[in-house]
């Protein structure tokens, strides 16, 4: 298994830089497999966000469709892909940021009752508390 970088991702998914977006796709679609699937980390999903949403300006709707798809390739394996899961089903309705509702999921799965904050609009998950 290989990890990949959140600049690789990019480059494939948005294909707007012609010479890296080329070995990029050559390398993902010739390498990662279900038998020897890329690895994609947390953190990766988290830039992955924050890049197509905040450099691309890509629309909530596409950025959710563009992690569901990447959840849903056998020829990658996400790190705790569970609470990846549980974290894109929040994002798709609320107004946190997906890194939020991660981190709220992974804190929950490992046995915190709650996860304190100071963003108001973490705490409107369930698995956050506003500190005041």
């Amino acid at each position: 298994m290989i990890g990949i970088d959140t600049n690789v991702l990019i480059r494939y998914i948005v294909q707007d830089e012609p010479g890296q977006s080329k070995i990029a796709a050559e390398f993902i679609e010739n390498q990662c497999t279900s038998a020897s699937p890329g690895y994609i980390s947390q953190i990766v999903l988290c830039e992955i966000v924050w890049v197509l949403k905040r450099a691309y300006e890509y629309d909530k709707e596409i950025i959710v469709n563009v992690i569901n798809q990447i959840l849903l390739t056998k020829e990658f394996t996400v790190e705790n892909s569970q609470n990846a899961w549980l974290a894109l089903n929040e994002f798709k309705t609320g107004e946190a940021d997906f890194a939020d509702y991660l981190i709220g999921a992974s804190n929950h799965k490992a046995g915190c009752n709650y996860t304190i904050t100071f963003d108001k609009t973490a705490s409107l998950s369930s698995n956050f508390k506003l500190l005041t």
